[in-house]
């Protein structure tokens, strides 16, 4: 038990020291040694935990999914009012500025999901798992009476997540602040739910 422990601590750290290396060098440019010298360990070391470099990249791809998802649905579930969840929902889903590590964490392993399709499933799991919020949100806002829904809650959903991921970009690449972009969500959300995010409930 205890040896098993120690494996899973030190596959913690080696994660921790692959998205350190991730965001330093970027996906491309990776290699691994770069995680070895992160963690202070050698690459043989390295194999002796993860089978090669790509395995080692889809379980930190996945870790992050799990911590991003996570927080913005406890976030989300903690409070009763949908009003309240949405404008939640919105804030949790932002990138604070291009520094936020935890998204351009999932940003830098985004383009391998073009090629591989292992990487590009944990994608779709990242985006049904961020749809399936703010359905449950727009639902719950709509049975309250606080909603006036144009579209379907699942059609609407969908698209908030894809603003949300284009808009993501923009806020990492320096090009539009965490302000411009929620404020943006809030037009839309005014628009189609015919409530604002940003007032008191």
């Amino acid at each position: 038990m205890g040896r098993r422990k120690d494996q899973e601590g030190r596959r913690a750290a080696l994660g921790e020291a692959a998205q350190r290396a991730l965001l330093r060098r970027g996906l491309e440019g990776l290699r691994l040694k770069d995680v070895a010298e992160e963690a202070g360990i050698t690459p043989a070391a390295v194999l002796y935990y993860y089978g090669d470099l790509d395995e080692l990249m889809y379980e930190t791809f996945q870790q992050a999914i799990e911590r991003f998802c996570r927080a913005r649905e406890a976030a989300v579930e903690a409070l009763p009012d949908a009003r309240e969840r949405l404008r939640v929902c919105v804030d949790s889903g932002v990138a604070t500025g291009p520094d936020d590590l935890l998204p351009r964490l999932l940003f830098e392993y985004w383009p391998r999901s073009l090629r591989d399709p292992k990487a590009a499933a944990l994608d779709s799991a990242l985006t049904e798992r961020q749809v399936a919020v703010y359905y449950g949100v727009l639902v719950l806002g709509q049975a309250q009476g606080h909603f006036a829904l144009a579209e379907s809650p699942r059609l609407l959903a969908a698209s908030l997540v894809a603003m949300e991921d284009g808009f993501q970009m923009e806020i990492l690449a320096g090009r539009r602040t965490r302000e411009d972009v929620i404020g943006a969500l809030h037009a839309f959300l005014r628009a189609t739910t015919g409530h604002d995010p940003a007032a008191a409930p």
